[in-house]
């Protein structure tokens, strides 16, 4: 990749996977749509690299004043819309070339101790992408028990989900992020140099829950296909295994031209596939990507290509959703 297509030096956050992004889109034209703007990285290497007018997308309002010092070079060229990437098809208006959509929590957020993200900082027990909603400290001390241990299971795999309820529930009221890690971390043995914190999967948890990570990701992922114009390039970067888990079920399923019955699940009518998958194996960084930025080191990348089939629902109990997100969809 060109250095012209690099964020620029005064971008507060590193976008992942950016150089195998742009690579594997290339060549990068038209009308993008960058379902998860934060810091403007992605958006912003798409319009360095070629893209001749970029939507940026995030429920989060305080990411459009951050973005104040540097949109304005872009003129028309970029247009920033508060909004949720689940209704990115009624904002683009139309057909696009390319939706990018970077899937968690950003860098940025986690770094603001007053948003609740993180494990490392003191702040209030919110947790939520955008003002609105309730908190994970309305989760934390209002849901039952079984509830709560249902939650870290399987939207966090905390193999010790049930013990670190029971601890939640006997500490209530928790209304700070380090209370919460506290508690966490008397359930569990002290981590070992290189890995995770304790309150890793619990927090993943939670966040998951408050925002509607599941319900919003299956959206984005269908209107990102009803949005595509043919040929145009869907990438989705996840940052856990549950994430990647549904985005590769769906591209695989909406790549596929039915069939493929079993005795666990019926033979699914004859259709056109909707995709055409051009990475095989999902792309993670590389050394210098994570010499560069160690966040990076659970990122992986798919992309695919949208082709002129009609836009159909994706079947919902093959996706590998929690058993608990499948309830909302």
């Amino acid at each position: 990749m060109s250095a012209a297509a690099m964020p620029a030096p005064d971008t507060p956050h590193v976008p992942v996977l950016i150089r195998p992004l742009i690579a594997a889109v290339a060549p990068v034209a038209g009308l993008w749509v960058d379902g998860t703007f934060g810091a403007g990285g992605y958006a912003r290497a798409l319009l360095d690299a070629g893209a001749d007018r970029v939507i940026g997308i995030d429920r989060d309002p305080s990411v459009f004043a951050l973005a104040q010092g540097w949109a304005g070079r872009y003129g028309d060229r970029l247009r920033l819309v508060e909004g949720t990437f689940s209704d990115l098809d009624s904002i683009a208006g139309g057909p696009v070339d390319g939706v990018v959509l970077d899937l968690g929590v950003s860098s940025m957020q986690l770094d603001q101790a007053e948003r609740g993200f993180s494990f490392l900082r003191d702040g209030p027990l919110d947790m939520r992408m955008a003002a609105e909603g309730p908190t994970a400290a309305d989760l934390v001390n209002t849901l039952p028990e079984a509830e709560l241990a249902d939650i870290l299971f399987q939207y966090g795999e905390e193999r010790t989900s049930r013990r670190i309820a029971r601890a939640i529930v006997a500490a209530r009221p928790l209304t700070r992020t380090l209370e919460l890690a506290a508690v966490i971390e008397r359930c569990l043995p002290r981590a070992k140099p290189g890995q995770s914190h304790p309150a890793t999967r619990s927090f993943q948890a939670l966040r998951i829950a408050v925002n509607d990570e599941f319900g919003q990701l299956l959206a984005g992922l269908e209107a990102a296909e009803r949005a595509l114009g043919p040929g145009g390039r869907l990438a989705v970067v996840t940052f856990h295994s549950l994430e990647d888990r549904v985005v590769k079920r769906f591209l695989q399923l909406r790549s596929s031209t039915g069939g493929g019955g079993s005795r666990y699940a019926p033979e699914r009518p004859a259709e056109a596939p909707a995709f055409e998958i051009v990475t095989r194996r999902p792309i993670g960084p590389d050394a210098a990507e994570l010499a560069e930025n160690p966040r990076a080191r659970s990122a992986l990348l798919r992309v695919a290509r949208r082709t002129d089939a009609p836009a159909a629902p994706a079947p919902r109990r093959d996706l590998g959703l929690p058993s608990r997100a499948l309830k909302g969809a």
